[in-house]
């Protein structure tokens, strides 16, 4: 009989890719069947997962009262935050809490969960404020604390935040303005068509993932790559632009200093501290072993994104 996958962010870019991978998976469609979680299933999104095979049932992280029914026969759970939705960190780590509790009393043998590094512990405190990234570690570290299975993705800077990234001139050059140096590599990710490629290599051999962290991305990039690799598949003229912390700020459209500072202090973890860490390059390097499929590339990616 198959086991029981069951999906949070269903209807989203993580746990959508993580179903679609195990449905195009020859094998592991045959291993896993799909329960995808969503607050509202009578919506157009859970009404194609349901066209597609998959049980569609409620779910509410705001509500812990909707979980445990929601995972209850579960061998394996994904799950997703989003601290954008509310913008608070405490209300992010509350539902990522509510669901561990929920996994720990049904029993699931694997957690698979999308977190991100605890950039002040990282750092030894010199970026303080990356909350978006601090509470998802802090989930990961409360479930692991419960004795819940857990093995976590953790993905690098997403491909899709270049689109706004390149302004448009009023001459048609488009620019990159970022505050790193030219030569800086960072890491790029695929979280719609990568995401669920990771997932399914550990559903592949899940024993042997459970403690681990997978370190989601592509490859390395640098401001001056991506400029060029832009030009090449778009045709367009396009710069690069070295902007210091307090231009980048400036530039910002977002409701408060404090989410400014945030985004600053994530570029500040990409140039000072590679984002992952001092053994990012070694790691991420172990990390694509789990990859069951193919990688989206810098070129596919501005391809996808367009029209330009």
């Amino acid at each position: 009989m198959s086991k029981l996958l069951t999906v949070f962010g269903a209807t989203g870019n993580q746990g959508g890719s993580v179903i679609n991978s195990i449905l195009g998976d020859a094998e592991l469609s045959k291993e896993y069947r799909i329960r995808a979680v969503t607050r509202d299933p009578s919506k157009p999104a859970g009404e194609k997962l349901k066209s597609r095979g998959a049980e569609v049932v409620m779910g509410d992280m705001s509500d812990p009262s909707t979980l445990k029914s929601a995972v209850e026969g579960s061998y394996a759970v994904f799950g997703v935050t989003n601290f954008w939705e509310s913008m608070s960190k405490k209300t992010e780590v509350s539902q990522g809490k509510a669901l561990a509790d929920a996994v720990k009393a049904t029993g699931v043998e694997l957690f698979v969960f999308s977190s991100l590094p605890h950039v002040t512990k990282l750092t030894n405190g010199i970026l303080p404020n990356v909350q978006h990234f601090d509470g998802k570690a802090e989930i990961e570290e409360y479930a692991q604390s419960i004795g819940v299975p857990t093995t976590t993705v953790q993905a690098s800077f997403f491909f899709s935040n270049l689109k706004s990234s390149f302004r448009k001139g009023e001459d048609g050059t488009y620019t990159l303005a970022l505050p790193i140096p030219a030569d800086c590599p960072m890491t790029l990710f695929d979280s719609q068509l990568d995401t669920g490629k990771y997932v399914a290599g550990i559903l592949a051999n899940p024993q042997a993932y459970v403690g681990k962290q997978i370190l989601e991305a592509s490859g390395w990039y640098t401001p001056t790559e991506i400029v060029e690799q832009f030009k090449a598949v778009t045709g367009k003229s396009a710069d690069y632009v070295e902007i210091s912390d307090g231009q980048f700020k400036n530039a910002m459209q977002l409701p408060t200093p404090e989410l400014k500072q945030e985004m600053l202090e994530n570029f500040i973890l990409i140039r000072d501290f590679k984002y992952f860490g001092p053994d990012a390059k070694a790691n991420i390097k172990e990390s694509h072993k789990v990859v069951r499929g193919k990688l989206t590339t810098l070129p596919e990616a501005i391809s996808n994104m367009g029209p330009w």
